[in-house]
């Protein structure tokens, strides 16, 4: 009856550790690349620098800038005209880290609402995007009204499902080692 509770004891140890290492592997987040804008409000006409995060493209490679909202065919691309009416501003080539280091953009002058900025690549054809607005009265103001980050920290709920399976598995071990030593020390007698 002993070994029997033993070694239910011992399967439910092991069977309670792959439960921990499990969702360890499921729980694997990788947030998508972010692009940022300099400043969240621009003037009509005025330019904004859109930039993209590391490893967000392979370095080197093509880069496709284009931009949605009322008006942005009149957009420019580093001070460059383009008249074709599609919202594509340009290709630039990702930096060494496959990222963008700063593109400027230049609003057009009759610019009203907001406008997303698009960046895509061979490699990332979802893309990277930023939003900007355009000013009332010309005024433009730093991007100052980020929001708050909340939920957990995927790194650190990570290292406590870790943390705990390992707990889980080397006491289940002790627990089967001391049956097994107990068990040779009752058959010895």
């Amino acid at each position: 009856m002993k070994r029997t509770f033993t070694k239910a004891a011992a399967v439910a140890a092991i069977v309670a550790g792959a439960m921990f290492a499990v969702p360890t592997a499921a729980s694997a987040y990788t947030p998508a690349p972010s692009g940022e804008v300099s400043t969240s409000t621009v003037a009509p006409g005025g330019t904004f620098t859109f930039l993209v995060e590391e490893n967000a493209f392979v370095p080197g490679e093509p880069v496709s800038i284009s931009l949605t909202g009322e008006n942005a065919s009149g957009a420019s691309l580093a001070f460059v005209k383009f008249i074709v009416q599609t919202q594509t501003l340009g290709t630039v080539p990702a930096n060494g880290a496959g990222g963008l280091s700063g593109v400027q953009i230049q609003l057009p002058a009759n610019a009203s609402g907001s406008y997303t900025i698009l960046a895509t690549s061979p490699s990332n054809p979802v893309g990277v995007s930023a939003t900007v607005s355009v000013a009332t009265g010309g005024a433009t103001t730093p991007d100052d009204d980020s929001l708050a980050t909340t939920g957990a920290d995927s790194e650190a709920l990570l290292t406590l499902w870790i943390g705990g399976g390992a707990l889980l598995l080397v006491g289940g071990g002790i627990a089967v080692a001391a049956a097994v030593r107990r068990n040779k020390q009752n058959a010895a007698a």
